[in-house]
Formats: C-alpha cells, sequence, structure tokens
C-alpha cells in the first residue's frame, strides 16, 4: 500500500547507546506492556503534579488536552489490564463533563473551538469502545458522546461554503471565520464511531454528509488525497492553509476505516481510506528509514508547540484504531508503529528516573523536554503497539458491559439520548478561561511573527 515501505525485519530489542534506554522487545507482548507502564507512570505523575486543582483540566489554556490523556489512558487499561490510573481518569472525565454533559462546562464554554468539544465526545467514544468502568449514577459514556455529538452538530452551517462547520463556535473567536479539518474531520470521526456502535443509521448519514461536504472544499482532496488544515468562509471555503498535520489525517482516516466496517468494505470507503494512508506516509521520511513518524512541520525546526506534540500520539492511536476496524491495513500500519515505537523509546533517558522522553522519535538521544504532552505521545505510540496481539472487538451498544443501553432516534437529523442527564457540575469553582486548540489561524499576526502556526 505505502509503495517502498521495505518489509525488513525489525530490530526487536532497543539498547540506544544508553544502558539507562527503556528495554524493548517489539515482538513481545509483555515487554510493550511494562515499557508501557513506564511511560504512563511517568505520563500520570505530571498530571497529579499539574498546576490546575481541576480534575481534568491538565492546563488551563488547553482544556482540550485532559480528552487526550485520557482516552490514552482508557486505551492503556484495555490493553494492558493495568486498572491503577482508573480512578483519576474516571474522576477527570466525570468532572469536565458540564450541566448538559456535553463537555461544555460554563467556566470554559465561552472560549472553546468545535474541535475542543469533539475531542471529549472521541474520548467518550473510546470509553465506550473499551467497555471503561463507568458510575452507575452517571449518564454511559456514549450518552456523553451523543450529546457532543447532538450539540456540535446542531451547529452545522449552511449559509456559508454550502455547509460545513466552523472552527470556533462564537462570532468574536478569531477562528469563528475558518471551517477547519479538526472540527469537521472530527465530526466525521465521531459520526463514524457512534454509526458503528449504537448501529444507528442517522450517524451513518452524518459521516457521509460530512465526507462529501469536505470533499468539495480543498479540506479533502480526493484526487491527491491531501487533507488542508484550513479554509475561510470569506472565500466561499475556496482558499486553503496547507501546513500538514499528522491529526487531521488521522480523523478522516479514522472514520473512513469505520465507516468502511460499517458498510462491510464499501469501496468508496476502502479507497478513501487507501489514498490517505498513501498520503500519509510523508510522515514517516525516507531519511528517518520512512517506519519513525515526524511532525514535519515543526519538528526538525525545534518549533512545535504542546498543542503539536501531542498530534503523534493522538495519530498513533488512530492508526491502531484503524487496524482493528480495517484489517487489511494492519500489515502495514503495524509496521509503522513499531518503528515508531522504537524510536520513540529511545528517546526515553531522561529525568532521574530515566522516563523522560523527547518530541522527535528519530533522535537516538534524550533532547531535555520535560513536559506531559511527550509523555502522553509515548506513552500511545507503544499501547498502540498492543493491538498486534489483542485480537478482541471493539465493544458496540450489543457487546459492551459495563455501559448502559444509550438512547438512539431515527429517520432524523440528530440521534438523541434517551438518558436524563446529571446536575452534578461541571469544572469547578476556579474561572479559569481555557484556550482553544489552536493558537490562531494562520493570518494571525502573533502566529506569524513566532513563525510557528498550529490550526487544530
Amino acid at each position: 500500500m505505502f509503495g517502498g515501505i521495505s518489509k525488513t525485519t525489525l530490530a526487536v530489542t532497543l539498547l540506544a547507546g544508553s544502558a539507562a534506554a527503556i528495554d524493548l522487545d517489539i515482538k513481545d507482548e509483555q515487554s510493550i506492556k511494562d515499557a508501557a507502564k513506564t511511560i504512563a507512570s511517568s505520563t500520570m505523575n505530571f498530571y497529579s503534579d499539574r498546576d490546575s486543582d481541576i480534575p481534568g483540566i491538565v492546563s488551563s489554556s488547553m482544556f482540550w488536552e485532559g480528552s487526550v490523556l485520557f482516552s490514552v489512558m482508557m486505551r492503556y487499561w484495555a490493553l494492558t489490564g493495568d486498572d491503577s490510573h482508573n480512578d483519576a481518569v474516571s474522576e477527570g472525565m466525570y468532572w469536565v463533563r458540564g450541566d448538559n454533559d456535553d463537555y461544555m462546562p460554563a467556566n470554559y464554554s465561552s472560549y472553546l473551538g468545535n474541535d475542543d468539544q469533539l475531542n471529549w465526545g472521541l474520548a467518550a467514544m473510546m470509553a465506550a469502545e473499551v467497555d471503561f468502568p463507568q458510575k452507575s449514577s452517571m449518564p454511559s459514556w456514549a450518552t456523553l458522546a451523543e450529546n457532543v455529538w447532538n450539540s456540535v452538530s446542531s451547529r452545522w452551517d449552511d449559509d456559508s461554503c454550502d455547509g460545513g462547520l466552523r472552527w470556533q463556535i462564537w462570532a468574536y473567536q478569531s477562528g469563528y471565520g475558518y471551517k477547519n479539518a479538526a472540527s469537521n474531520g472530527g465530526l466525521f470521526e465521531l459520526s463514524a464511531r457512534l454509526a458503528h456502535y449504537t448501529k444507528n443509521q442517522t450517524y451513518s448519514d452524518w459521516a457521509e454528509k460530512i465526507w462529501d461536504w469536505s470533499a468539495t472544499t480543498p479540506l479533502l482532496k480526493e484526487k491527491k488525497w491531501n487533507i488542508a488544515d484550513t479554509t475561510s468562509c470569506e472565500k466561499n471555503c475556496s482558499d486553503h492553509g496547507d501546513y500538514q498535520w499528522t491529526f487531521n489525517y488521522g480523523l478522516y482516516m479514522s472514520g473512513a476505516a469505520y465507516m468502511y466496517n460499517v458498510t462491510e468494505g464499501e469501496s468508496k470507503w476502502r479507497t478513501g481510506l487507501s489514498g490517505l494512508l498513501n498520503t500519509s506516509q510523508q510522515f514517516f521520511p525516507k531519511k528517518y528509514g520512512s517506519d519513525i513518524m515526524s511532525e514535519f512541520t515543526c519538528e526538525p525546526i525545534k518549533k512545535c508547540d504542546r498543542n503539536q506534540i501531542l498530534f503523534k500520539g493522538l495519530f498513533a492511536q488512530e492508526l491502531s484504531l484503524i487496524a482493528q476496524v480495517a484489517p487489511y491495513t494492519e500489515s502495514d500500519i503495524m509496521y509503522l508503529l513499531q518503528g515508531s515505537a522504537l524510536g520513540a523509546a529511545a528517546t526515553c533517558t531522561g529525568g532521574k528516573k530515566n522516563d523522560l522522553c523527547s518530541t522527535a522519535w528519530y533522535k537516538d538521544e534524550y533532547d531535555g523536554s520535560d513536559s506531559i504532552e511527550q509523555q502522553i505521545s509515548v506513552t500511545s505510540v507503544l499501547v498502540s503497539n498492543l493491538v498486534a496481539f489483542d485480537k478482541e472487538n471493539l465493544a458496540t451498544q450489543s457487546t459492551a458491559k459495563n455501559s448502559s443501553a444509550s438512547g438512539t432516534t431515527t429517520g432524523s437529523a440528530s440521534a438523541t439520548s434517551s438518558e436524563s442527564t446529571s446536575t452534578e457540575t461541571g469544572a469547578g469553582d476556579k474561572d479559569n478561561g481555557a484556550g482553544v486548540v489552536s493558537s490562531g489561524p494562520i493570518v494571525l499576526i502573533t502566529a506569524m511573527l513566532m513563525g510557528v502556526l498550529s490550526f487544530f
């Protein structure tokens, strides 16, 4: 599929120039679990030591970050069986869900973008799919995901560009004039995963609608299978910001993979998934061996911001999900995940315990990084390799043991949960305004001065 990738056997033991490097046999399940446990523990140590005293909030300026952390840690629990972090994950997932159980807590709702909220919906979807334990007094994970879907899909905007989601929710936000891949791809993926989980045709219809609309804009170019980051409402979505990010590709690829599964192999979805997978080879540069993931837009110039450092971890997780729901991709995907895990683990020689990792995984050395984002991404790529050993299908509404049934509707533009919502408050008393996921659209002067542009 990836033209040019050699299926050379990977080295199975990592002793990357340092006796302190993580010992990782990429072909051995227990070795991967042991390595993942080491990095997951350091990740959660960062979470425990964070400045915020609000459960679920990793950083007051990045509301979405907790959703990434918890999604990775729920996947970690599902594939390793280690439940030592589950209480912290559960507390955070419930705490920030908001009064309406849709991950728009009052303290943050005036600052959020559609992509922020959607990432929490995708985290709730992960909880449902891995059958993460839930409290009987709380809405089911699937209900929380559905509530996010209902909230965000209601903002579908036919008045500009003949459809699509705006990047940010409110007219006073700098990203309101843009439609971006992260928001539209996020709603596409959530729709596809809910279609897979609930078997509700409404979600399938919406997934197809979002894909087809995206393909009328530069956000999804079906001939070359490129994904643009942004397009502006002012130009009727004809222009495009072409910075390439792993995360944008992961959203559309994962959504296509789930739709491939839902439709039992429909050619539209296989063609789209295969096309995007081929293009995503750009994130595995030949100069690094064609099997080590790189966020090449920012890594070579050492300008990745905290958002962008998380992207590879999200992409690794998406790739592992794709391998599960579209098995024809597994061989190629595991090759890339294995190489990336080996590269990432080789950098984890920092700190007193030799368990801190770097941003760039193609350098066999620790770069001095000291933040939770690197740890989340490395945890994710290690955990993602465990799908090669775990052939259990992702849970659905009919097979889940920990999740109560979520409500569905048919024949309408939304799918409303039948569960009542809780009245527990969301984000606590600390009145911190969360920043949106990205630092601003491409026209922002501050971003240009910094030389770092993030469009998530």
